[in-house]
């Protein structure tokens, strides 16, 4: 029997085999879930997803703060909250984890203080009690203090020499200015200020159960992972809530601004703009629309600057949601030379948008996409943990989740036209522009609506 490759299996005498048509997105299922709050303030949420014998661990601590060193002790109280405690060292806590299979690591942003990790599902009391032990008595001992300080020093000299890095501190800088918000690197002269005792009085002020989330997801049984957690985290408590990020400014259109970055060859475009949080009537819609302009590949944004005039490797755009709002950021990596025909396309497509709404077909496939993208992003135990863990800090909970695919379902194409008219009016956004201002100036003016260094 001759081998025959894929496209000969693909065709036939007469052509191409025709696909066979999509079938209608699958309803999904309501998971077992019990989802409380207990009496120390943590809110628990515990879901039944057997499909292999593990349990995926979320913990999610509102971390607001106002000072200006915050972001320093903050991340280093992160990177050391789980290296140690009167009971164990960093190496009994790596061994006792190991041996049942299970991990846990620490993180931090300016809204919240977080806590990942899995383990099998048997042994969940084991990881809860590595993790509750560390909530009410991380040691921050000077050692790994110090040892921590510098490894954090050298990573930020590595990070603020990256141009996405460094576009993404100008942006914020310029949709938020001195907001608690736009600081999410440290300073490293503030790094080499925190000392354990500052880091064992943030752990007493900030690391608390009220407002916090904890998610279990895997093999269990909701009810009995709820009490398990009461019993081992019995000692985490406190007399004062945790502390939350004050409320963002909203956005408003404005020049772009041209940030210089000397000898650059490539220039970062930043764009951004209010939109709408995931609980707002008008946000399927508003997903939609954010497809059809610059959400996927087949978006109109990419088929312009990418796949048509070859102006950048990637282009992209989304939205970055916080607990009191939510926008939309486009971003695109250019060479120099085309950095500014490449914002002159971004704004063409910004305006088509309005002036062309999106057809049926457009609305219909960047609806399957929104689809079958939350389907398969939670679809595994890890998936459904990560998502529970940040819709519960948005205010949401499971049932959103499932229903969304219906409200997506229902969107008219009316309604996707109505708000990428208005949510992206190339007139509702700011932003930034990072690059050699020596070569970019002089076009950029030319172009307008670019604030020159």
């Amino acid at each position: 029997m001759l081998h025959r490759s894929a496209e000969q299996i693909g065709r036939t005498e007469l052509g191409p085999r025709p696909l066979p048509p999509l079938g209608p997105p699958r309803t999904p299922s309501a998971p077992s879930v019990t989802d409380t709050v207990l009496d120390s303030g943590l809110r628990v949420i515990a879901v039944r997803r057997p499909a292999v014998p593990m349990v995926e661990v979320r913990l999610r601590i509102p971390f607001g703060g106002t000072d200006r060193a915050h972001p320093a002790s903050a991340e280093l109280l992160a990177m050391t909250l789980l290296h140690g405690t009167p009971q164990r060292d960093r190496f009994a806590i790596d061994r006792v984890l190991a041996a049942v299979g299970g991990d846990l690591a620490a993180g931090v942003d300016p809204e919240h203080l977080s806590v990942s990790g899995s383990a099998l599902a048997s042994e969940l009391d084991v990881v809860l009690e590595v993790l509750g032990d560390a909530l009410t008595s991380a040691s921050y001992a000077s050692a790994e203090v110090a040892r921590q300080r510098d490894r954090l020093v050298e990573r930020l000299m590595v990070n603020r020499s990256q141009p996405r890095v460094i576009a993404r501190e100008a942006l914020q800088r310029r949709r938020y200015g001195d907001h608690p918000f736009a600081r999410e690197w440290p300073e490293v002269d503030d790094v080499a200020a925190v000392t354990p005792a500052a880091l064992r009085a943030l752990h007493h002020r900030s690391v608390v159960p009220g407002g916090a989330v904890l998610v279990l997801v895997g093999d269990i049984v909701p009810a009995s992972a709820v009490d398990t957690v009461s019993s081992v985290l019995a000692g985490w408590r406190s007399d004062h809530p945790a502390i939350e990020m004050a409320a963002l400014p909203e956005l408003t259109g404005a020049d772009l601004q041209l940030v210089h970055r000397d000898s650059a060859v490539q220039s970062q475009l930043r764009l951004s703009a209010q939109a709408v949080p995931r609980n707002h009537e008008r946000y399927p819609a508003l997903q939609v629309a954010n497809l059809v302009f610059g959400g996927y590949f087949s978006s109109r944004w990419v088929e312009n600057i990418r796949e048509d005039k070859g102006y950048t490797y990637s282009a992209h755009c989304g939205f970055e949601f916080t607990r009191h709002g939510a926008t939309l950021i486009a971003d695109a990596d250019t060479a120099s030379e085309v950095t500014a025909v490449a914002l002159l396309e971004t704004r063409y497509e910004l305006g088509r948008l309005a002036l062309m709404p999106p057809d049926e077909s457009e609305v219909e496939s960047a609806r399957r996409y929104a689809i079958g993208s939350l389907t398969i992003a939670t679809s595994s135990q890890r998936g459904l943990a990560g998502n529970l863990a940040t819709l519960a800090t948005l205010g949401l909970d499971l049932d959103w989740l499932l229903t969304h695919p219906g409200r997506l379902q229902a969107v008219t194409t009316g309604q996707v036209a109505e708000a990428a008219a208005e949510f992206f009016a190339p007139r509702r956004f700011t932003g930034v522009v990072v690059g050699d201002a020596k070569r970019l100036a002089d076009p950029l003016a030319a172009l307008g609506g670019v604030e020159l260094p």
